[in-house]
């Protein structure tokens, strides 16, 4: 094993925006950008380091934690840490840090561009006047002012999409299991149960955790009063697609904007389009969803805000 110098070397396991390892370097530290390696390679590199740079390729087992054992510190460049067993790496002294506060903006304004999409028939109307067919009043959508939009889990995510909403003249509830006395001039502190009373949108805003998988299932959806939409940017198996798919097509959802999906790759970099079952198919040919890639908080800008906001942090516990 390579003895550490005093020199704190930090392994970058996925590639991040330069601004990342520069900073890093600026500081001080010894940066290995050694994206391309296997994982097994990785593994046998990490006794030689005091930090990790994660997005989500990697898996923080604690089989790979008890092997780190100069590993001080590691950062998630981006908001989930399902990745990583966070309890286990804080008993061996590990600190785990994440960066939704770089992503959190490009989210709400994912969601909030999604929604608009789906109520107004953008993706369809656009793809008709393309192909020479010019329908107006079948193409009649509906607006946001009004309406009230139901946002479960009011971290930083959730309350990005409630900033991004204030100018729509909408009734916003939000809801959050863990936290209470939520202020704001405007949204209002809800319960779940009025949520499911009054809600026309509901957004989940949800970390993947035991509890949160298939949140969104089919008594989730039968408890709400009204018929709703469906926004889902938070993580794919937060959403169980059968369900969803049972009630789209009886109309209980009158449309769904997904930009996580049940079927892709635990990495998230992929989607293997032979083999996906018929929810999913379903979903791939109704207009009355919208689908994107996992992009909702990949932009230019908070690739920069992610990677800066680790290295900072990084730099603050290894320091």
């Amino acid at each position: 094993m390579e003895k550490i110098n005093n020199m704190k070397k930090i392994l970058c396991i996925d590639s991040n925006h330069d601004v990342l390892h520069e900073t890093l370097i600026d500081a001080g530290f010894q940066c290995d950008l050694f994206w391309n390696k296997s994982k097994e390679e990785l593994i046998q590199l990490l006794p030689n380091y005091h930090g990790a740079v994660i997005r989500s390729k990697f898996k923080f087992t604690k089989e790979v934690l008890d092997l780190a054992i100069n590993l001080k510190c590691i950062g998630r460049v981006g908001a989930g840490m399902e990745n990583i067993d966070v309890d286990y790496a804080k008993s061996k002294g590990i600190t785990c840090v994440s960066a939704p506060e770089g992503n959190r903006d490009a989210v709400g304004e994912h969601a909030l561009g999604m929604l608009l999409m789906l109520m107004n028939h953008l993706k369809r109307s656009d793809h008709e006047v393309r192909n020479s067919i010019w329908k107006r009043a079948e193409n009649r959508g509906h607006e946001i002012a009004g309406r009230t939009i139901g946002i479960i889990g009011y971290g930083n995510m959730g309350s990005a999409f409630a900033k991004k909403l204030k100018g729509f003249d909408c009734e916003i509830l939000v809801y959050d299991k863990y936290k209470t006395g939520i202020v704001g001039e405007h949204i209002k502190e809800s319960s779940l149960y009025e949520i499911y009373e009054k809600a026309d949108v509901v957004s989940i805003h949800l970390p993947l955790t035991q509890e949160t998988n298939n949140y969104i299932d089919d008594n989730f959806i039968s408890q709400f009063k009204k018929n709703i939409y469906i926004i889902n940017t938070a993580r794919g198996k937060c959403l169980n697609t059968t369900d969803l798919v049972k009630h789209l097509k009886t109309g209980k959802v009158i449309g769904a904007c997904l930009d996580v999906l049940e079927y892709e790759s635990v990495s998230f970099e992929n989607i293997d389009t032979t083999t996906l079952p018929e929810p999913m198919q379903y979903l791939l040919k109704s207009e009355h969803v919208i689908l994107t890639p996992h992009i909702a908080g990949w932009t230019h800008e908070s690739n920069y805000k992610m990677s800066k906001i680790i290295a900072d942090k990084m730099i603050a516990i290894l320091k």
